[in-house]
């Protein structure tokens, strides 16, 4: 008689099926956040076909007449296409060169002999996170107000004129970046913080050993160690280039930095709420998740090639 030849794929998949049972505990907990995904990100996505459709709440979705790409094209001729996705990827794009301050303060941080002194600046840097978007952009207001603000007061005490800052459009893209550093810095950097406890203490003993100062040792120990890390969140951030924040869009625009602060999330919103144009509204929204989904394969991709870590 033969030898009965075994099937690798047959025991992979009996492997896999007995460490499911071993393992049943971590699976049911598991179970309610999976079908929070399904029901919260997978099911709502049926709607997508409104962008194919001329929308209205009599027909429902299915009764809608199918029009194929016209809110496309309509976007796409639109006058205000070009204007919303380029001040969409200024802001996107002036966000992502601030990508680097959580790692340079988490390895600040990370490097600090005062145990007290750490934890201070840790809460200290973390507090504006928890601070309401609609707080912060009333702060924000209130700070430059032309007649009343600090910021004026003090340009006016040391002779200078005072500026009517959210009335100038070269400012508006300022503003809303470095207010978004001021309150997310301390937050971005707990991951940086938590990477950096995998730095290996043998090897900064060796590097000091060897006569590396503080500086060299944090180039060549600790930024290695977080490597991977810092790749992923990178990856993650290119794959939300055309999403701009709504809320504090929206909450900073008025009507003479409009030329800067319409964004497509902020375009997309009065489309579809504000002029009930929700096929259109939808279509927008579609096109802007394409563009992102895009972003996020193609920076994986060069990020697996260099690198050879990636989300996938």
């Amino acid at each position: 008689m033969g030898k009965s030849k075994t099937n690798p794929k047959g025991l992979e998949l009996k492997k896999k099926m007995r460490l499911a049972r071993q393992n049943w505990a971590l699976y049911l907990m598991l179970f309610p956040a999976v079908v929070m995904i399904v029901i919260f990100c997978y099911v709502p996505m049926y709607g997508i076909q409104i962008a194919f459709r001329d929308f209205n709440f009599a027909g429902g979705i299915l009764g809608s007449k199918w029009v194929g790409l016209k809110w496309f094209r309509y976007l796409f001729n639109s006058a205000q296409f070009w204007p919303i996705v380029r001040n969409t990827l200024v802001i996107s794009f002036y966000s992502l060169l601030t990508f680097p301050i959580p790692i340079v303060f988490a390895l600040i941080l990370h490097n600090i002999n005062s145990t007290r002194f750490k934890r201070i600046t840790q809460t200290i840097t973390y507090l504006p996170h928890f601070i309401s978007v609609v707080v912060v952009v009333g702060m924000i207001y209130t700070f430059t107000s032309y007649n009343s603000g600090w910021i004026n007061t003090l340009i006016e005490a040391l002779g200078g004129q005072r500026i009517n800052f959210m009335a100038e459009p070269d400012l508006y893209v300022h503003i809303y970046i470095w207010t978004g550093v001021w309150q997310e810095v301390g937050w971005g950097a707990i991951i940086y913080m938590a990477a950096l406890t995998n730095s290996d203490p043998e090897l900064h003993e060796a590097a000091m050993i060897d006569g590396a100062n503080k500086l060299q040792r944090i180039i060549h120990v600790d930024l290695p160690a977080i490597a991977s890390t810092v790749l992923i969140m990178l990856v993650l951030r290119c794959g939300s280039i055309m999403s701009v924040g709504f809320d504090k869009s929206f909450l900073m625009q008025n009507n003479l930095n409009l030329s800067v602060s319409e964004v497509i999330s902020t375009y997309s919103y009065k489309m579809g709420l504000q002029n009930s144009k929700y096929s259109f509204s939808t279509a927008v929204s579609l096109f802007n998740n394409v563009i992102n989904f895009t972003f996020l394969t193609v920076v994986n991709s060069i990020t697996r090639k260099l690198s050879g870590s990636g989300l996938w």
